[in-house]
C-alpha cells in the first residue's frame, strides 16, 4: 500500500514537471534555432518567463523534498538489466567509418568549395557531429570509444608509456576544452573550411603525440578533452558498453555512482563542460555584442575583452558551485569535506548540460539536416543553395524549452538522490540541497535566456575585426 502510495508521488511528480516545461515552453520567443536576429512578440514578459522557468526547477526541489524512502530512490538508480555485446566485427566496422569520416572532412575541408554550409567538412562537423552525433551519446549511449578516429591512428604507433604525472589529473583537459570552444568562438572555425581541416589536422596530432608519450589509455581517458566529454555524457544515457556486454538503465541515473567524479579536477571539468556549452551560445546575444562594442570603445582590445569575459565567466560558474557546496556542509550539518559533497554532486551538472545542448542544437540540426544530406551526396560539387528548412514548427521553440526544464529537473532528481546516499539524516539531506538548488535555478534562468534570446552573429575578432 505504502509502496503504491510513493509510486503515486512519483507519477505526480513527473506529471506537474513536464507540464511546468510544456506551459513554459509556450512562451517561446523565437521560432526554430534558425533565429533571425529580430525577435518576435513574447506571449509573457521575459522576467516573467525566467521567473516561471527557475520557479519549475525550485517546485521540482519541493516535490522531490516529498520522496524520502531511500529504498524507493535507490530503485530508479537500480533499475536496469544487460543485453548481449556486439561482435568485433562491429567493433572494426566502426573503426574504419570513422577513420573515413575523418579523412573525407579533412580532404573536402581542403579540395571542396571554400564557403561555409557548401563545404561537406563544415556541414558534417557542426550539423552531423556536433549537432548529431554529440547528443547520441546522451540519448542512446556513448560509441566514441570505437568510432574515435585519433585514437585509432594513434594506437597505430608504439607507445613510449612514460609516467603520466599525478599532480596534473584531469586539469590538462579542462584547458583543452577551454581552448577548443576559445578557438571556435573568436576564428571563423564554422565557416572556413580550410581552418576547420587545419585544426582536425592540427588535433590528430596532438592525439597521436600524446598516445605515444603517455599510452592512448591514458591520454584518451584523463587528458583528450572530447573523449572525456562524451564519456561524461555517456553516463547520462540509457545504454552503456561494459565489460559483461551492454547494461541499460533509466536515462541519468547513472550519475549518482560514487565514483563517477574523484577530484576537484574532475568537478572542475564537469563545470567547464556546462559553461563552455552556455558561453557558446552567450556570445551570440545582443549583451555580449553591447558589452564587447562597449568595451572597445573604452579602448580594450577585442582579443582581451573576449579572453577575460570566458575566463571570468567560467571561474564565477565553478566559484558558484563550490559555494553552493559549502552550503550544503552548512545547512546539512555534516563533517563532510567540501571536496567530498562536490565529487558526489557535480555530476548532476551534465543532466544541465545535456538538456541545454540538445535544446541549443535541435532546431539548428532539423533545418539543416538537408543540408548535410545533399552535400554529403555530391561534396566536391554541391549545389549553391544548399536546402534548408527555413521555417520550423513553432511547437519546435515549446519543445526546446521544455528540454532545458527536464534537463535541470533530472539533475535535481540525481542531486537529490545523492544527498540521500551520503545524509543518514532525511531533514539534513533536504536542508543540504538548499544551496546547490540556488545555483541550479540561476543556472535554468541564464540557459532559457539564451535559447530565447535572438542570435546576433558576433564578428570574428582573430580577422582583425573589432566588434
Amino acid at each position: 500500500m505504502i509502496c503504491r502510495r510513493r509510486r503515486r508521488l512519483a507519477s505526480v511528480v513527473v506529471t506537474s514537471i513536464l507540464a511546468l516545461g510544456l506551459l513554459s515552453g509556450t512562451a517561446a520567443a523565437h521560432a526554430a534555432a534558425l533565429r533571425d536576429a529580430t525577435p518576435t512578440t513574447l506571449e509573457v514578459p521575459t522576467w516573467l518567463f525566467l521567473a516561471t522557468g527557475g520557479g519549475a526547477v525550485g517546485a521540482s526541489f519541493l516535490l522531490a523534498s516529498f520522496v524520502t524512502d531511500r529504498v524507493f530512490i535507490r530503485s530508479f538508480h537500480e533499475w536496469g538489466g544487460r543485453l548481449r555485446s556486439p561482435g568485433r566485427i562491429i567493433a572494426l566496422i566502426g573503426r574504419l567509418t570513422g577513420l573515413g569520416l575523418l579523412a573525407v572532412t579533412v580532404y573536402v575541408g581542403y579540395m571542396g568549395p571554400p564557403t561555409g554550409y557548401r563545404n561537406f567538412a563544415v556541414v558534417f562537423v557542426w550539423i552531423g557531429w556536433w549537432g548529431g552525433y554529440v547528443a547520441s551519446t546522451y540519448l542512446i549511449g556513448n560509441t566514441w570509444p570505437t568510432l574515435n578516429p585519433f585514437r585509432t591512428i594513434a594506437e597505430l604507433f608504439p607507445s613510449a608509456n612514460l609516467a603520466y604525472p599525478d599532480r596534473l589529473g584531469a586539469w590538462p583537459s579542462v584547458a583543452g576544452l577551454m581552448l577548443l570552444i576559445w578557438i571556435e568562438v573568436v576564428t571563423p572555425l564554422a565557416d572556413d573550411p580550410r581552418l576547420l581541416a587545419s585544426t582536425i589536422l592540427a588535433y590528430t596530432a596532438v592525439s597521436v603525440a600524446g598516445s605515444v608519450a603517455f599510452g592512448s589509455n591514458k591520454w584518451f581517458s584523463t587528458v583528450d578533452p572530447i573523449s572525456r566529454a562524451l564519456a561524461y555524457f555517456g553516463r547520462f544515457a540509457p545504454l552503456e558498453r561494459t565489460d559483461d556486454g551492454i547494461s541499460f538503465r533509466l536515462p541519468g541515473m547513472a550519475l549518482t555512482d560514487p565514483k563517477l567524479v574523484s577530484g576537484r579536477d574532475e568537478v572542475a571539468f564537469i563545470v567547464c563542460l556546462l559553461y563552455v556549452t552556455t558561453f557558446d551560445g552567450f556570445v551570440a546575444t545582443w549583451l555580449w555584442e553591447s558589452f564587447a562594442v562597449g568595451a572597445v570603445g573604452l579602448g580594450l582590445a577585442p582579443l582581451g575583452v573576449y579572453f577575460v569575459a570566458y575566463v571570468t565567466g567560467f571561474a564565477l560558474f565553478l566559484g558558484a558551485f563550490w559555494w553552493s557546496m559549502g552550503l550544503a556542509r552548512q545547512y546539512g550539518s555534516t563533517y563532510i569535506t567540501r571536496d567530498a559533497l562536490g565529487r558526489r554532486f557535480a555530476p548532476s551538472l551534465l543532466a544541465i548540460a545535456v538538456g541545454y545542448h540538445l535544446s541549443h542544437n535541435l532546431g539548428f540540426f532539423i533545418a539543416l539536416l538537408p543540408s548535410v544530406v545533399v552535400v554529403g551526396a555530391m561534396p566536391l560539387s554541391p549545389p549553391q543553395q544548399p536546402p534548408i528548412l527555413g521555417s520550423l514548427p513553432g511547437w519546435i521553440s515549446g519543445v526546446e524549452m521544455a528540454l532545458v526544464l527536464i534537463g535541470h529537473v533530472i539533475a535535481v532528481w540525481v542531486a537529490h538522490a545523492a544527498a540521500y546516499d551520503l545524509f543518514p539524516g532525511r531533514l539534513e539531506a533536504i536542508k543540504s540541497q538548499y544551496g546547490v538548488t540556488l545555483v541550479m535555478v540561476a543556472y535554468t534562468m541564464i540557459s532559457l535566456w539564451i535559447v530565447t534570446t535572438p542570435i546576433v552573429e558576433p564578428p570574428y575578432i582573430a580577422t582583425g575585426e573589432g566588434p
